[in-house]
């Protein structure tokens, strides 16, 4: 069964539902029945990865005016609509409304299949080729890219393009390394913002009794050595993004007057009575759980909700494996360009080294790896004997062979072996995760007591 694909079926006579949902289950597609319109839109959306059949008479909401509803909300939905009545004008209307097809009661159970088959063709490629669009939006115009072709990494770009204008603050979640200011910077370059500053502050390496002033500026004479006025990061910020990077450093007395600016969007400089309003959009990033650290009074909650408006997650190196070979490779011509040097050949040794390691550093550590290897070639990249010494080198089929068992490996290590999860994380099916733990000689058991 495809878990990918839906298909929902709507039609007020109960057997029918059923006869129709077991003929098409038994060619291995997962569907919802309804028995009326009412019911079925709320299950229905842009991303709806499938194929609607209605009946034409039903009470309530009929099925032109259905067809009508949904492609309100997607165009390209593709609708099959069913009638027990001979009527050419049903037919003509249904078409002019934008139905994929019209199949008139009683019908063979293969022409429902085939007309289905065809639906869902034509819905996969509209769903491609839409993700398509929106990949070479964020991948072409100017800005920071984010690389990357794990499903995770698609998603995170999905959400970030749909959000890069949205008048709202953002919250970044990220391990150390995972590329918080990446992100940061690729909202910002691609929002409508981009025309204005990007300004980033580390919350967490500037001393405490000097972080409000680089915030909000401050007078002349507004404290010791307070020389002449000075523009505030808020202020230097206005009209474009502000990044507050580790805000979980934030000391606790200043997290009161950030909330303030937040909901007001008016700030005052340290020594003034009088304060200006901005226009900023907040992205904030932090690598611990600030609920948790708001239980525990380290951070307040009320700001944690305020900053949460939007909140992204980027996936750690270890959850992308795939996307190694892809980043190492633009690390490489990143260093080679930097440095002025030769870009070194990169093996399958090379590669399964890479794929073995547990990448504490994330990206960061990758970036460092390529600039080292670049700089002072392999041993110093890939120290304490990582590589493998082979009698000859691997063809370009064995390299990829070798990288794909070390990339499954990790995933049925890091989820103990449960099989329904490692589908999810490598975004492959059942059957062809079976496959590849026969060709790669891989046991689940062996994986059962393995540690995340």
């Amino acid at each position: 069964m495809n878990r990918d694909i839906e298909i929902i079926f709507v039609d007020d006579e109960e057997n029918v539902r059923k006869a129709l949902c077991q003929t098409i289950e038994i060619e291995g597609y997962r569907v919802n029945d309804f028995a009326s319109a009412e019911h079925a839109l709320p299950h229905i959306d842009p991303s709806f990865p499938g194929v609607i059949i209605t009946d034409y008479n039903m009470p309530g909401i009929n099925g032109i005016e259905f067809l009508q509803r949904i492609k309100a909300i997607d165009a390209d939905i593709p609708v099959v609509l069913l009638t027990g009545h001979a009527d050419v004008s049903v037919a003509v209307e249904a078409m002019r409304c934008g139905a994929y097809d019209f199949l008139e009661k009683p019908f063979s159970p293969e022409a429902l299949l085939e007309s289905l088959a065809r639906a869902l063709e034509k819905r996969q490629l509209a769903l491609d080729n839409r993700q398509l669009r929106l990949e070479l939006t964020g991948q072409s115009i100017p800005g920071r890219r984010i690389l990357g072709n794990h499903p995770s990494i698609r998603d995170l770009r999905t959400t970030l393009l749909r959000v890069k204008d949205a008048p709202a603050d953002i919250l970044v979640f990220g391990e150390t390394g995972s590329g918080k200011e990446m992100v940061a910077r690729f909202l910002h370059n691609h929002s409508n913002r981009h025309n204005k500053p990007f300004v980033a502050i580390n919350c967490g390496a500037i001393p405490e009794n000097m972080i409000e002033s680089e915030l909000f500026g401050h007078e002349a004479g507004a404290f010791t050595d307070a020389k002449k006025r000075k523009a505030g990061k808020f202020e230097y910020a206005n009209g474009g993004t502000l990044f507050l990077d580790e805000i979980e450093s934030m000391p606790m007395a200043l997290q009161i007057k950030i909330l303030r600016v937040l909901e007001e969007r008016y700030v005052e400089r340290l020594g003034s009575n009088d304060g200006f309003n901005i226009d900023v959009r907040i992205v904030a990033a932090t690598k611990e759980d600030l609920k948790e650290k708001a239980a525990r009074n380290e951070f307040r909650l009320d700001l944690y909700y305020r900053l949460n408006v939007i909140e992204i997650s980027i996936p750690s190196l270890r959850e992308r494996l795939s996307d190694i070979p892809l980043l190492f490779e633009h690390f490489l011509l990143m260093a080679v360009e930097k440095f002025g040097m030769e870009k070194p050949p990169v093996t399958a040794r090379h590669l399964q080294a890479l794929a073995q390691h547990k990448w504490p550093g994330n990206v960061r550590e990758l970036r460092n790896v390529a600039e080292c290897f670049v700089l002072l070639g392999e041993q110093k990249a890939f120290p304490d004997n990582a590589l493998s010494v082979s009698s000859r080198e691997l063809t370009l089929s064995e390299q990829l062979e070798k990288f794909e068992e070390q990339v499954v490996r990790n995933a049925l290590e890091q989820h103990n072996g449960r099989l329904k999860e490692v589908q999810e994380a490598l975004g492959i099916g059942r059957k062809t995760l079976y496959d590849k733990m026969i060709k790669f000689s891989l046991d689940k058991q062996e994986f059962k007591n393995a540690v995340n």
